[in-house]
């Protein structure tokens, strides 16, 4: 820990990680938060480095909000699944084919960012829909887009992505914890199946659940989404307890280690680099979302 704040302090470098990191990441982290809010948090730093904790189209969209600044991104080989299910050449045939604005979920890769017409998160992807003004096409996580379609009246073409921690969770899962657990209220991403968000009391991003259960006057949650999410509410709520889906385990987020954070700020690397032409087409989009975040 001694050895990592030096680091920090010397290269003036604040560390981001999402709430799917290990626990030991989350405690080490400057900020610990969802896809929007670190994006956001990234935005406002002033620090000269970011080093990452999460995966790759994360630490992508800090480097293309902060161009100027060192992103660093502890291990390059954690690169989320559903993010890689988007083909660019595929997503611009569908653009020809139906004539719709691309809204492009955050998980996504930089080259697909470049060629959208805006981005989203699972905390404002109904609002983002709901302020394009014809039918969109809504890439990759077709979940998420069948739940925006609960709330929007208009044509929306679903990429068939998907998360594979959130797609494995099952009904079976959640009446097993609430049998045990009676009492507790069900939390639930926009990631999982329909039949998970069927019988949620509350469908959030994970930010989003931290703060439902923060206000909620219930004191037991059983929480639909990547385990470790617990421990952040647990760690900020420890009056409360918090129920996790045991086998859902993000395997790429579980990349990324102390000791690969020490030695990203000690060597300076892996860095991610992005060609300047991306960076300016992928920030159109992003600067769009983080508007709409803003009003949110």
């Amino acid at each position: 820990m001694d050895e990592l704040e030096k680091l920090k302090k010397r290269r003036n470098a604040i560390i981001l990680a999402h709430n799917y990191q290990r626990p030991e990441i989350q405690d080490v982290a400057d900020f610990v938060g969802d896809s929007l809010a670190l994006a956001m948090k990234a935005r406002q730093t002033d620090a000269d480095v970011i080093v990452f904790c999460g995966v790759d189209f994360m630490a992508q969209s800090a480097k293309i909000i902060n161009p100027d600044k060192i992103v660093l991104f502890p291990d390059e080989t954690a690169k989320c699944p559903m993010a890689a299910m988007v083909d660019v050449d595929a997503l611009l045939y569908w653009k020809k084919k139906y004539g719709y604005d691309i809204v492009s979920y955050i998980n996504t890769t930089a080259e697909v960012k470049a060629i959208s017409d805006i981005c989203c998160t699972s905390a404002n992807a109904v609002k983002v829909v709901k302020s394009m003004p014809n039918g969109v096409i809504f890439v990759p996580d077709e979940n998420l887009g069948k739940y925006v379609k609960r709330f929007v009246d208009k044509d929306m073409i679903l990429w068939p992505g998907f998360c594979p921690t959130h797609l494995g969770i099952t009904k079976k899962d959640i009446i097993k914890l609430k049998e045990k657990h009676p009492n507790a209220e069900i939390l639930a991403h926009p990631e999982c199946t329909e039949e998970i968000i069927d019988i949620a009391n509350e469908v959030a991003s994970t930010e989003g659940m931290v703060k439902y259960a923060m206000k909620s006057s219930s004191e037991e949650f059983i929480v639909a989404s990547e385990k470790d999410l617990c421990y952040r509410m647990k760690k900020e709520m420890p009056q409360k307890k918090f129920y996790a889906i045991e086998n859902a385990v993000c395997p790429t987020m579980k990349k990324i280690t102390l000791e690969k954070v020490i030695k990203s700020l000690e060597k300076m690397k892996p860095e991610i680099k992005i060609s300047k032409e991306i960076i300016e087409k992928a920030s159109i989009p992003l600067e769009k979302m983080l508007k709409i975040g803003r009003e949110s």
